[in-house]
């Protein structure tokens, strides 16, 4: 499935299962919100990112961020890799692919010569209006975070 959000396109309200309890877009309007898609807990890219958006979260909140991980794995595979990770932002449990799809973001991939269906990492940057100001797709993590943080702290995004 394509995405249905683009750029400049107001972001329409979801929910989740959350390591927080019930997330819900609409909850966080106010703030700018980086919601970031990856494959699967406990794996090496995605503890890699998971972990560079963790050191720099102090950063993010003083920005006026909140930072929210989203992959299809189970609400409790997320609690475990978060309690292990020490991670300071929610997980969102996609299990049925709902926001995945809304967002465009599984992909047919390549695993091991085998073609399997998967999240395609990619971040994408809610204003405080509830419009999508950026988005990353095909995401390499070194320095991904980084460049995520001059886009939240761009003026033009508004905090």
């Amino acid at each position: 499935m394509t995405a249905t959000i683009h750029p400049g396109q107001p972001v329409p309200d979801f929910t989740a299962a959350s390591t927080a309890g019930e997330f819900r877009l609409s909850q966080l309007r106010g703030s700018i919100v980086v919601l970031y898609f990856y494959p699967k807990d406990n794996t090496p890219g995605c503890t890699t990112e998971s972990r560079d958006f963790a050191a720099m979260h102090d950063r993010f909140v003083a920005a006026g961020a909140h930072v929210v991980g989203i992959s299809r794995d189970s609400l409790r595979s997320h609690e475990t890799f978060r309690e292990r990770q020490e991670l300071p932002f929610e997980l969102l449990a996609d299990t049925d692919e709902s926001v995945c799809n809304r967002f465009g973001v599984i992909k047919q991939k390549t695993l091991y010569g085998k073609p399997v269906r998967g999240i395609e990492r990619s971040t994408f940057l809610i204003d405080a209006e509830g419009v999508l100001r950026r988005e990353w797709r095909g995401v390499k993590v070194p320095g991904h975070a980084e460049e995520v943080l001059r886009a939240v702290q761009d003026p033009a995004v508004g905090s």
